[in-house]
C-alpha cells in the first residue's frame, strides 16, 4: 500500500471510535455484520426495468450469506418470464455479493436483487426478529394452493367502464351486473387448482367445475357479461 508524502509527514493521532459496526437484527439475534456470511433472512422486494413496462417480485431465503431459495414472479413483459427461469438457476447457491454482481438478464430482476440486498444488509428483512428465520420452502408457500402467483388484472375505459379479468380467486369468466349496469359480483376459475385436479386424473370438465366459484351478489344479477369480449 502506498502513502503520499503528505500523509507520511503527518503525526499519528489516536482513534477512540473503533467500536466496529452497529448490530443489525438477523433472524432473532443482534449481529455485527463484518462478512457476507453473517447475513441471513427471508425477504421480499420489487424491481422494475428502465422503461417500466414490467416488474419483478423477488423472494429470497438467505442462510449464512448464501441464497438457498429464490422465488421470482414477473409481470408485464413476455421476455421477463424467460429471464425469471434463468434467474431461478442463477441465484440459488450464490452469496449475496455474487448475486448482486451477476447478470440476471432482466433489469427488473436486477433491481429487485438490489432492493433485497439493501433490506438484508441493513437488517430490514421480513424475518429480522424471527428466531432462526424460516425454513427452506417458505418462499414457495407464499404462492398458496395451486402454486400460482397472486395476480390482479383489471381494465377500464371512460366509454365502457371497468372490466375485471383476473383477481386473487382466479381467472374471471363472467361479470354480474345489476339494473344500473354496476358490477355486483363475478364468477371465476382458479387455474392452479384446476390443473392440480387434472394432474391427479380428474376429467377436465370435472376439474373445471371443482375449481370454479363466484363472488358477491352473483346470483342476483340482471345481466352477465364476458369481460373480455362484451
Amino acid at each position: 500500500m502506498e502513502y503520499s508524502m503528505e500523509i507520511k509527514n503527518m503525526c499519528r493521532v489516536s482513534n477512540n471510535a473503533d467500536h466496529g459496526s452497529a448490530p443489525i437484527p438477523v433472524e432473532g439475534n443482534w449481529v455485527k455484520v463484518r462478512e457476507v456470511g453473517d447475513v441471513s433472512g427471508l425477504t421480499h422486494g420489487v424491481g422494475w426495468c428502465a422503461p417500466q413496462q414490467g416488474a419483478c417480485k423477488l423472494t429470497l431465503n438467505v442462510k449464512e450469506g448464501v441464497i438457498r431459495e429464490a422465488l421470482i414472479e414477473t409481470i408485464g413483459c413476455s421476455g421477463m418470464t424467460h429471464s425469471a427461469s434463468m434467474a431461478a438457476e442463477i441465484l440459488t447457491g450464490k452469496t449475496l455479493l455474487e448475486a448482486l454482481n451477476t447478470d440476471l438478464v432482466c433489469d427488473a430482476i436486477n433491481t429487485a436483487m438490489r432492493e433485497l440486498f439493501l433490506q438484508l444488509v441493513y437488517g430490514r428483512s421480513q424475518t429480522a426478529f424471527s428466531e432462526n428465520g424460516l425454513p427452506i420452502g417458505a418462499g414457495l408457500e407464499d404462492l398458496g394452493k395451486g402454486l400460482r402467483s397472486q395476480i390482479g388484472t383489471t381494465y377500464g375505459t371512460m366509454e365502457k367502464g371497468p372490466r375485471y379479468l383476473e383477481v386473487a380467486e382466479g381467472y374471471v369468466t363472467k361479470l354480474a351486473l345489476n339494473a344500473e349496469d354496476e358490477i355486483i359480483g363475478y364468477s371465476f376459475v382458479h387455474l392452479g387448482k384446476m390443473m392440480e385436479g387434472i394432474a391427479k386424473g380428474l376429467d377436465a370438465n370435472d376439474a373445471l367445475e371443482k375449481a370454479s366459484g363466484q363472488y358477491g351478489q352473483f346470483d342476483n344479477a340482471v345481466k352477465y357479461i364476458d369481460p373480455r369480449h362484451e
